[in-house]
């Protein structure tokens, strides 16, 4: 059991999030959770959850100093919340639809992470950040261009903040987590061959159910966290598939 510990997840509403939150509170910490919907589990003495979007930087600054208020620290940011869409040839997508992707899938994890490093630095302990990276960052797929290329980003501001905040005692990891059967692998699994032409190869996994589970991650994330040999963690960390 980790109580006394305190995790702040984004994007806990649904799919890795919720799963992330449910697992960790089995656990014992103690939860700030934030999404733009109602977050999977509700207010009590342990959990402290907000709506909010995390391309707005005020807020996210907001709602973690609200947890420290709350529970006396952060020792673990997960920054999870992202979206896939728009699924489609570059040719194809808005500029409005690009950036939407770089505010959440990038901008969101700096507020994260600008919040939880500034947290760091004005107490003593340190603390571990986790950025939800993607398989996606490392290959190419068609019908992702603007997925791969956030995902590709979060991948190397988190290398940069694992050495800037070395000296406060920050660790900080990109993980990518594998394929999870959420409401983004249904979304997946609707979109024409046209727009993505990889799209049989995840039906394939639905028909085989080749995926992990929102608790296997969790139990590999609280490794990572706080586990008895941090040292072993490479900044960028792939998890194995659940067998």
């Amino acid at each position: 059991m980790l109580t006394g510990r305190v995790a702040v997840i984004t994007g806990a509403s649904r799919g890795l999030g919720a799963g992330l939150a449910e697992s960790f509170a089995q656990q014992g910490l103690a939860l700030g959770l934030c999404s733009r919907g109602a977050p999977a589990l509700p207010d009590g003495e342990a959990v402290l959850g907000t709506r909010l979007d995390v391309s707005d930087g005020p807020a996210v600054e907001a709602f973690a100093q609200a947890v420290v208020a709350r529970f006396g620290r952060i020792d673990l940011w997960i920054n999870n919340a992202g979206i896939l869409d728009p699924i489609a040839p570059l040719r194809d997508i808005s500029s409005e639809q690009f950036a939407r992707q770089l505010h959440v899938n990038v901008l969101g994890v700096v507020h994260g992470t600008q919040s939880f490093a500034r947290h760091v630095r004005g107490r003593p302990g340190g603390g571990v950040l986790v950025n939800i990276s993607s398989g996606a960052a490392r290959s190419a797929y068609a019908g992702w261009s603007a997925y791969c290329a956030t995902k590709a980003a979060v991948d190397r501001l988190t290398e940069c903040v694992a050495i800037e905040e070395e000296d406060a005692g920050l660790r900080a990891h990109a993980v990518a987590p594998g394929v999870i059967d959420t409401d983004m692998q249904a979304a997946i699994r609707a979109t024409s061959e046209e727009a993505f032409p990889l799209r049989d190869k995840f039906v394939q996994m639905k028909r085989d159910e080749a995926f992990s589970t929102p608790q296997w991650v969790a139990r590999h994330l609280l490794e990572l966290a706080f586990g008895p040999d941090p040292g072993r963690w490479d900044v960028l960390v792939r998890l194995p598939a659940e067998r």
